[in-house]
């Protein structure tokens, strides 16, 4: 009977030990950046958007999951100054582009998440732009209290067709290209 006694308590701390508990990692919205770069025939534009918040989940040190909210309404064109500036962002902001009084936010929800080693993970998940969710796949790299990632989001499928030569004819060198992309560091 002690031997059972002596067993089942084993069995217990094995498994108490080998299940580590998932962790919710709130990210730190004000020191996190998200850079924007938009491309067209005749040059680019950049900028930024912040973060309203978010968090990535661990199971002990792993990577497992994460969600995020994104100000839509902070879209700000940081190549411009004046009122070049101030018009592109009004037109970022229109209903031409990401129409943010009706989206004030966009969303990213992790799916599927695949280890690669050293830190780096494969992510498959729902991005929610203007009301319309499609799967984005991409690399996220975790260090420390960090983590970083780089995106290519084709505006297309967000209903986001202003100036795209895949829907319409004769815009010569007025053609913006359908992808974006983001740059994202994530402070937790």
């Amino acid at each position: 009977m002690k031997n059972l006694k002596s067993i089942a308590l084993a069995l217990v701390a094995f498994v108490t030990l080998s299940t580590t508990a998932q962790v919710s990692k709130k990210v730190d919205a004000s020191k996190s950046t998200i850079n924007w770069v938009g491309k067209k025939v005749t040059g680019a534009h950049e900028g930024t958007i912040n973060l309203k918040e978010g968090k990535l989940i661990f199971n002990g040190k792993k990577l497992v999951g994460g969600n995020f909210t994104v100000d839509m309404t902070s879209v700000s064109t940081t190549d411009l100054s004046g009122g070049m500036k101030e018009k592109l962002d009004g037109h970022l902001k229109s209903d031409d582009f990401f129409g943010t009084e009706k989206f004030p936010t966009a969303t990213l929800v992790f799916k599927s998440i695949g280890e690669k080693g050293n830190g780096v993970y494969t992510v498959t998940a729902d991005l929610t732009i203007k009301g319309k969710t499609n799967s984005i796949a991409f690399e996220i790299t975790v260090n420390g209290n960090t983590a970083t990632a780089a995106l290519k989001v084709d505006r297309t499928k967000y209903d986001i067709k202003y100036g795209s030569g895949s829907f319409f004819d004769g815009l010569g060198d007025k053609a913006i290209y359908d992808e974006f992309d983001l740059t994202v560091k994530l402070t937790f």
